[in-house]
């Protein structure tokens, strides 16, 4: 098999590089915290978001799980002019310990579902779709909930993501879950009947991050994951045989250290090749460098004074110098910062780094980040939920321009 460059050397075991930064104390600059902008706060619990176009007017919308409500939401962006308005809102579906939801055209159609994961007791996923394609998404009545009967009752479910499948090209999910009896596979459907079929690929302790890149070049999408805890903890990949098989042979890229959080993909050096930057609990950004004969070679970055625990972290260019930062946010974030982003000149070896507040003293438990640009400005604002300030769906506006 050829393998991208990038991962070429994925197999060869990881060589532990620490930043010179490492235990040291460092300053979070506060002058400037950014403007914060409440999409919805009128439930409890807003546990992450997830991004996708639901009516196909090129603008990031919104879904999100509000796990203390019960709520499965969707938002529609209100266009720039409107975009640091409280967002037009639709309720998909009302389901006990939601903990995830992802967009997926699981149909084919071009018009996307919502795909729900719950833990605690309900161990259950469901299915929220418009009953015709081009119903009005604003109206809940318009809305349908269906358990995706192949995970009800098996596991604590955390998290899915949509892959496409070759070589029928059919969307499946790759979905993880915690605890008791805990496994990272795909849901498909290989008959025409339509029945989702749970095919278990890996064993799990409790998954955070599922992403579906294409790690090793070979034009299939490969599925790359955070397991938090448990004797298998760490960050791995899993390869897709490419035919449609169920053997995927698993690949270890290191953190086996760390409680991992939320991880997530991007060019820190301008190299061309992709690095890795996963939050760990214990107040760390590790990041992962694959190059040519050496393997994985592992960074790493303390957090500042006065920032919470460890939850996410995102790679984007927030100054628009040409070379990306990483965005962080926290939980536990009591009386202090729990969003700041990170600057630095050397990556993916950070060195000396700068620190800088996005959120001041408001929110204490936020979760998985998307940048993106909200307000057309031209550079990337911070999309985020708090679950414990009663903040609820929220984003932060880069003040650059």
């Amino acid at each position: 098999m050829k393998l991208n460059l990038m991962f070429k050397f994925l197999l060869i075991p990881c060589l532990f590089c620490m930043s010179p930064g490492v235990g040291k104390s460092a300053t979070l600059h506060t002058d400037t915290p950014w403007l914060l902008h409440i999409i919805d706060s009128t439930s409890d619990g807003a546990d992450g978001v997830r991004l996708g176009d639901v009516n196909g007017d090129g603008l990031p919308d919104i879904a999100t799980g509000w796990e203390e409500g019960g709520l499965v939401r969707v938002y529609l962006h209100p266009g720039h002019a409107e975009s640091a308005q409280h967002w037009p809102a639709v309720t998909v579906g009302t389901v006990a310990d939601v903990e995830d939801a992802v967009f997926a055209d699981l149909n084919g159609d071009g018009v996307l579902e919502v795909v729900s994961s719950c833990e605690g007791d309900h161990r259950a996923m469901y299915i929220h779709r418009l009953a015709h394609k081009d119903d009005d998404p604003l109206l809940p009545d318009n809305w349908l909930t269906e358990p995706l009967e192949a995970a009800s009752g098996l596991m604590q479910w955390m998290f899915s993501a949509p892959v496409v499948m070759e070589p029928d090209g059919m969307t499946c999910l790759a979905a993880g879950a915690k605890n008791e009896n805990a496994e990272l596979g795909i849901f498909n459907r290989p008959d025409p009947s339509g029945r989702w079929h749970w095919n278990p690929l890996a064993k799990l302790g409790w998954v955070m991050s599922i992403r579906v890149p294409d790690m090793d070049g070979d034009g299939d999408m490969d599925i790359l994951f955070t397991d938090r805890k448990g004797p298998r903890r760490g960050v791995r990949w899993l390869e897709n045989p490419g035919d449609g098989g169920l053997e995927w042979k698993e690949h270890l890229i290191g953190g086996q250290d760390c409680e991992l959080m939320f991880l997530d993909m991007g060019d820190l050096d301008g190299d061309g090749q992709l690095e890795l930057a996963v939050a760990a609990k214990d107040r760390r950004i590790l990041i992962f460098d694959s190059q040519p004969g050496e393997g994985w070679s592992r960074y790493e970055i303390t957090y500042p004074d006065n920032t919470g625990r460890a939850k996410a972290v995102a790679i984007a260019d927030f100054d628009l110098d040409g070379r990306n930062d990483l965005v962080v946010s926290c939980e536990s974030a009591v009386n202090c910062s729990g969003v700041f982003w990170i600057r630095s000149s050397s990556w993916p070896d950070p060195g000396e780094v700068e620190y800088f507040d996005i959120a001041g003293p408001r929110g204490i438990k936020f979760d998985r980040i998307e940048c993106v640009d909200i307000d057309g400005d031209g550079d990337p604002d911070v999309l985020t939920t708090d679950e414990r300030d009663d903040l609820g769906v929220i984003w932060y506006e880069n003040p650059l321009n």
